[in-house]
């Protein structure tokens, strides 16, 4: 089994002829054809994926995963919708073609919440994805079967995108890492639009390092994304020192006091209890630690925010989804009657939800009370987390209250004392930071992470933080062990 080794492992067993590339993708086919069977984690298995040339680039003759809202020329790409089921595009996303340059093979797209508006991982138009630990239990969105799969050891690593959480939320329920670099590390042409301010391309591995060397092959300045930028002078895998004496590192009181949680369950002060572990760890090998205060009220306006700028934007992107550029035509006497029954069929309740929210708050006699306010409050949000980073390296807190949701809800008592918690990642994506989940424990045989975030284009640091952290736990590499079979 190679699949659930790392990508420098992979390749050296490569480099010395202890496996061929051939071996490694019946490898990777079989255990995807086994995933979809048991967690409904692809919307196409490439089976016809060919071989190639191994070199000296690590990621030659090594497997992948592509998320479905990246485009892939002459390879179904429908962003998990019906609206896409037939969609094959003429071109492929800049981030995918620079892998394929270093000689990376695509084994398969992955499922994820539709047109990435979840958190679920359940309302893609193939289904739902579930948990390879547990398969009663969510793998969270909208990277769902990237990180199943990555997770299950289909292959070391998958491709993501990250527009409030996607990649690192994701990677939290199934005990894998989760990266997104700074805003325009990594070109988004290609990738299917859902909030062009908040949208990050990103990667989902098993270990830190191999993290930053997929990102090193997928970043760079490209001429058709305005939005990226020249990281040629950062180089994330050989930055990996794992030095951080001297690093100062804060959390956030509000979050993190189990006292602001009156109905604090069993799992959420377990995982508080993890996190406080970690934040010892962190001082053993050098790096200091403090708590820091941010105003209850703004923190408590982090979600709302989020919903009012990411539905404007998505219903801005999404309106050349008529079913007469592409897509399936729906069938009727004029084009108004066509596109009003493409988009009503085509899309879930969901889609249509966001859609109706973002039409809303951009009304004229709206615009000024949601979307504009929603802005003021974005600005005050990041405006905080810059103060921060003047003063400290990261800023360091626990993902979500608990592991993966049940997708049987009604098993999970919701608490809205626990809103920021599950959704202070959006934070990263309002500033564009450079975010990193890892895990960090686990409650009753299921994996909980924590996050680091850092300044915009301190990505160097941000993942050797990360790296010299995980190097004190046990979590690293992890392969999915399911505890229940329950279905």
């Amino acid at each position: 089994m190679y699949m659930n080794k790392s990508i420098e492992e992979i390749h050296e067993a490569l480099i010395k002829k202890q496996v061929t590339v051939k071996e490694l993708i019946n490898e990777s086919l079989e255990k995807s054809h086994e995933v979809q069977e048991s967690c409904n984690a692809f919307v196409t298995i490439l089976d016809d994926a060919k071989e190639v040339e191994v070199t000296d680039n690590v990621l030659s003759g090594i497997p992948y995963g592509i998320k479905d809202n990246y485009s892939t020329k002459e390879i179904l790409s429908t962003g998990s919708s019906n609206t896409l089921k037939d969609y094959v595009p003429f071109f492929t996303a800049t981030a995918i073609e620079r892998l394929e340059s270093a000689g990376a093979i695509p084994v398969n797209k992955t499922v994820m919440d539709e047109f990435g508006m979840g958190g679920t991982g359940t309302t893609g138009h193939t289904g739902i994805v579930r948990n390879p630990w547990d398969r009663t239990r969510m793998c969270a969105g909208s990277s769902a079967g990237s990180a199943c799969a990555v997770a299950a050891g289909v292959y070391p690593y998958a491709t993501g995108s990250d527009t409030g959480d996607s990649i690192r939320k994701p990677v939290a329920y199934c005990g894998i890492v989760g990266y997104k670099p700074t805003y325009g590390m990594i070109s988004r042409y290609g990738l299917f639009p859902f909030a062009s301010s908040l949208d990050h391309c990103g990667v989902l591995t098993r270990n830190v390092r191999d993290a930053a060397i997929v990102v090193d092959t997928m970043k760079g300045i490209d001429k058709n994304d305005m939005t990226s930028w020249d990281s040629s002078n950062i180089e994330l895998a050989s930055s990996l020192t794992g030095d951080v004496k001297g690093k100062k590192l804060c959390y956030i009181k509000e979050i993190c006091n189990i006292e602001n949680y009156p109905n604090a369950s069993s799992e959420l002060k377990e995982h508080l209890e993890n996190f406080k572990k970690a934040l010892e760890k962190c001082r053993e090998i050098g790096m200091e630690i403090e708590e820091v205060s941010i105003d209850q009220t703004l923190l408590n306006a982090i979600a709302s925010t989020y919903v009012v700028i990411s539905c404007a934007e998505a219903t801005s992107n999404m309106s050349n989804l008529t079913g007469i550029i592409f897509g399936p035509r729906a069938d009727a006497d004029n084009y108004i009657d066509m596109m009003k029954k493409y988009r009503t069929e085509g899309f879930s309740p969901l889609i249509k939800r966001r859609f109706i929210i973002g039409s809303y708050v951009l009304q004229a006699q709206n615009k000024n009370r949601y979307f504009f306010n929603a802005q003021r409050v974005r600005r005050l949000l990041v405006d905080e987390w810059k103060k921060l980073f003047k003063e400290y390296d990261a800023v360091i807190l626990p993902v979500g209250s608990g592991p993966a949701k049940h997708l049987d809800g009604d098993k999970d008592i919701l608490d809205e004392n626990t809103t920021v918690l599950e959704e202070h990642l959006q934070v990263g994506n309002f500033g564009g930071f450079p975010s990193i989940t890892i895990p960090d424990g686990f409650i009753d045989g299921l994996p909980v992470a924590l996050n680091i975030t850092g300044n915009c284009y301190d990505d160097a640091n941000v993942l050797n933080i990360a790296y010299a952290l995980e190097s004190t736990m046990e979590y690293k590499n992890q392969v999915a062990k399911e505890v229940s079979h329950e279905v």
